[in-house]
């Protein structure tokens, strides 16, 4: 029995929420919410609990006939990956560190050790033994200090992103009575060995908004507030400068940036402002020796990097221009060496490094692939003379590489193992410019099985899409879409604007007025890889999650008949209302990205493609939801009323569920194996409707 086949005999079973009015007013407009009452902030409400697992039920019930596929499906996944498996180790100071997995465990054991073979190695942490009592673990943040001797390390048991903090003495092995609550996870060690400072977390609006200074062997309660946020659009992190001299508090919306500095030897001071804080003014800042090194917008829309003094870091005007801004450059970062600088950057898309030595000479590290991820991986010692790039496309899996910074030279130093029969040459990738409706090329990175692929239109396209918070979704291997690309699928990333990936202007024409542009080019590249012979016009399917699912919702509303199935995952559906209501968290932090509603011009922009707000009476194509009860990003409501307002208005018998893991949040579920079966559930569902 096909999936179609299967639902069409169940449709009548789906839960039906009841519909209870309650009217929203801006600007003299009514809006009327009749799922409204689905919002629980403590999640305790018996009737909302009830509906979510009426919904899953259904949704089991639904799927039960491609439960057998989802089951061979998540034996792939696994079958790909390698039980017995380690990171390479990464020289910090004296020791040695690396973690390793075993057999079936879901999560890793971390340990150090006096030198690279790791044959006297320490055990630092079992994650599988922390992680034993609940159906929710992550490590947030592991942290050592100065003297390498003491350990602190955050965990969340729930996925709300609130992280408790522990200590452990490494001579002895004993963990301390110290504990810390409701912290954002980041810990940073003073040069004393017994001072700390962490960000404490807001527990409605999950804002970390105050730091605190925490001397070990003392009660929490007695911990100091050393600095307070209380503009509530900034996200608050910390750090620790290059060369460990410095604490950093970094501020950031999105866009403006405000970084403030306490001395590490230090620890009773007072934190100071780098810097007069100035809107629109993005920079990342970090200090080695006497210099601090910039990577700033100002007077440069692609950032450059400016250099600056202790004397002259608090005047714009007396830094010095290290790397000039360029029109169709973009400078992602830098990492600091003593005798070296690594610059990241980005161009046509496509990431690279540039090498620079104390005499200003430059070299690019190249590589070959049509379209690839690399990024600069843990370099933890300045005084290093190499660097460590991780590099990945679509067709090659992670690899690891150590490269000589005088030479350019690289030494392969790990390159992930797939099982399975897996062979790079059975596949190849392709980087395409597709014509948007108003006349801009959107970039988009495909790959696919050589011997399946015809490009005549007969196989199945699977489209995935982000295209927000400049955040670039670049391509790299995916062991699991194997699955996919095995049985005929072409899998395509759609680069619409809304990330940064033709630079810092590809991201404003992606955001708040100009967001439609996403929707736009996701639209129009779906049109154009089925013109081009991609994919087969009724085999078309697409998938997004948290912003993503933005994308999707508003795709769906706006181009229903181009898909056969789309995934939704922990996706913000209900963008009108959230912006509008202050203590739903962290949305204070998004007006510079959708436009603050409470000006009526936003709220109009939101009001057009808000995906709750534009669900219609029309034909909707298979649709498969998911989110997590504690989710701290997307409220677990926002998919929930969708689905009962979709379900009410759509005019299809196509398949429309909804699943809800009760322990997970924004991330979904933890464990190496365990998150697998979310992604053999949507593939499942996908290829079943096509057979």
């Amino acid at each position: 029995m096909s999936l179609s086949e299967f639902s069409s005999q169940s449709l009548a079973r789906f839960p039906v929420a009841k519909k209870q009015p309650h009217q929203l007013t801006m600007h003299n407009k009514t809006r009327t919410d009749n799922y409204y009452w689905m919002r629980d902030d403590e999640r305790e409400n018996k009737e909302i609990l009830a509906h979510l697992a009426a919904e899953n039920a259904y949704c089991d019930e639904q799927l039960a006939a491609i439960k057998p596929l989802q089951n061979s499906i998540f034996e792939e996944l696994k079958g790909r990956i390698v039980k017995d498996d380690n990171t390479v180790p990464v020289k910090d100071g004296q020791y040695w560190y690396h973690s390793e997995v075993r057999g079936d465990d879901e999560y890793s054991r971390h340990y150090r050790s006096t030198s690279i073979n790791t044959d006297n190695k320490q055990l630092l942490l079992d994650v599988n033994v922390l992680a034993q009592n609940h159906e929710f673990y992550e490590l947030g943040e592991v942290a050592l200090s100065p003297c390498e001797q003491l350990m602190a390390y955050s965990e969340d048991t729930e996925g709300r992103r609130i992280y408790s903090v522990h200590f452990k003495n490494l001579q002895t092995g004993e963990m301390l009575s110290d504990i810390l609550e409701n912290t954002e996870g980041q810990i940073v060690w003073a040069n004393d060995n017994k001072t700390v400072f962490y960000v404490k977390k807001d527990l409605q609006t999950l804002l970390g908004f105050q730091v605190f200074r925490h001397e070990l062997g003392t009660a929490q309660s007695q911990d100091v507030m050393v600095y307070e946020e209380h503009d509530k659009s900034f996200f608050m992190g910390l750090g620790k400068s290059r060369d460990e001299s410095l604490i950093i508090i970094d501020l950031a919306t999105t866009e403006t940036n405000d970084t403030w500095v306490l001395d590490a030897n230090n620890p009773q001071g007072e934190f100071y402002p780098l810097l007069p804080r100035e809107e629109g003014h993005e920079f990342d800042i970090d200090k080695h020796g006497d210099t601090f090194y910039i990577v700033t917008n100002w007077q440069a829309k692609n950032f450059r990097l400016m250099t600056a003094t202790s004397e002259t870091i608090a005047d714009k005007m007396q830094w010095q221009e290290h790397t000039a801004h360029r029109e169709h450059v973009l400078l992602e970062g830098v990492e600091i060496f003593d005798d070296f600088l690594v610059l990241t950057e980005r161009e046509q898309g496509q990431a690279r490094f540039v090498v620079i030595n104390k005499a200003q000479a430059r070299m690019a590290l190249e590589f070959s692939d049509p379209c690839y991820y690399a990024a600069v991986a843990m370099n933890p010692e300045p005084q290093a003379r190499s660097v460590r790039i991780y590099y990945s496309s679509l067709t090659t899996p992670g690899t690891l590489y150590n490269v000589d910074l005088a030479s350019g030279e690289k030494t392969l130093l790990k390159q992930q193992q797939v099982l399975g029969g897996f062979n790079s040459a059975l596949y190849a990738s392709e980087r395409l410019l597709v014509t948007a409706r108003d006349g801009v090329q959107v970039p988009v990175s495909l790959v696919y099985r050589k011997d399946t692929f015809t490009k005549d239109g007969t196989n199945p396209l699977f489209q995935y899409g982000y295209g927000a918070y400049g955040y670039t979704i670049d391509p790299s291997f995916s062991s699991t879409s194997l699955s996919l690309l095995d049985r005929g699928f072409v899998y395509a990333i759609a680069h619409v604007r809304g990330s940064e990936m033709l630079g810092r202007h590809w991201y404003e024409q992606g955001k708040k007025e100009h967001k439609q542009n996403s929707f736009n080019d996701f639209i129009d590249i779906t049109k154009a890889l089925v013109e081009q012979g991609y994919g087969d016009k009724n085999k078309v399917f697409a998938s997004g999650g948290s912003a993503g699912g933005l994308l999707m919702g508003a795709v769906l509303n706006q181009a229903p008949a181009l898909y056969l199935g789309v995934g939704c995952h922990v996706p913000f559906l209900d963008v009108l209302t959230t912006m509008l209501d202050e203590s739903i968290p962290l949305t204070t932090n998004e007006y510079d990205e959708w436009g603050n509603p409470n000006d009526e011009h936003f709220y109009d922009v939101i009001a057009k493609y808000s995906p709750y707000d534009n669900i219609s009476a029309k034909d909707y194509p298979h649709i498969l939801v998911t989110t997590g009860l504690h989710d701290s990003q997307v409220q677990y409501w926002e998919p929930m009323k969708w689905v009962a307002k979709m379900r009410e208005l759509k005019t299809d018998n196509n398949i429309l569920v909804f699943k809800t893991d009760m322990d997970a949040g924004h991330g979904g579920a933890s464990g190496r194996f365990k998150s697998l079966e979310e992604k053999a559930l949507e593939m499942a569902f996908f290829i079943a409707l096509i057979n």
